[in-house]
């Protein structure tokens, strides 16, 4: 209890489950559909699997997911959310548009990472716009440190969206070459991919359909949308 703070009001009762650190980033992964120790893993790159573990222990102790084998291999667990943890959803995404409506868009991209990015393109991009066929999307940030500098999205229209950090030798129908900052704002919804390719700092290689359709296929951030009240 050494970080309790001793009251029995429900807001400080809640804050003391939910504002530990990294919790409501976590807990935005599990509403987003990430149930597996790995996944979570990618969408909170800079959180040590150790402290993952805590944390995800810290919620399972607090009735906000339960650790349940996974029908399709009973040798792996996933984290789902019980009917307490669905409930926060409404919080998770209240926070994330305060966010995106006050914090200033200059501050928000000091914190560039080329993994989340990707992890959230993977996760939001609408096929839809897509041929009926495999479609493979190699987008490069050329600034960045060759571990994070290419990425490979692809798209099976029966198997959904898998991302690659490694080349997976399939034929690539569209080459996209943007700085980091340029992408992030873009998908945040700070940007269009119109304005970002008219300034040369986005540029589009291959398929004319799939470089047309960008904005439409991108599927942006869920909170792109936000109105801002700061610019």
């Amino acid at each position: 209890m050494s970080g309790s703070y001793r009251q029995f009001c429900p807001v400080a009762m809640a804050a003391e489950i939910l504002c530990t650190r990294w919790t409501i980033v976590l807990l935005r992964e599990l509403v987003s559909g990430s149930t597996r120790f790995n996944d979570l893993r990618r969408g909170v790159p800079r959180m040590s699997p150790a402290l993952l573990s805590q944390r995800l222990k810290e919620l399972e102790a607090a009735g906000i997911v339960a650790r349940k084998r996974a029908a399709a291999d009973p040798n792996v667990f996933e984290y789902q959310l019980t009917e307490a943890g669905r409930e926060l959803e409404p919080i998770v995404m209240a926070f994330g548009a305060w966010g995106q409506r006050w914090v200033e868009t200059k501050v928000s991209l000091q914190h560039l990472d080329a993994q989340l990015l990707m992890w959230d393109m993977r996760r939001n991009l609408n096929p839809d716009p897509m041929p009926a066929r495999r479609c493979v999307i190699h987008l490069q940030y050329p600034e960045q440190p060759a571990s994070s500098r290419a990425w490979w999205l692809i798209i099976e229209p029966e198997e959904g969206v898998d991302l690659c950090s490694i080349d997976p030798g399939f034929d690539v129908d569209l080459f996209v070459s943007s700085d980091l900052r340029t992408m992030t704002a873009i998908w945040m919804g700070h940007e269009t991919v119109r304005k970002a390719t008219a300034a040369r700092r986005l540029h589009l290689t291959g398929d004319r359909t799939l470089a047309a359709s960008m904005q439409t296929w991108l599927g942006l951030s869920p909170l792109a949308k936000v109105e801002r009240m700061v610019s």
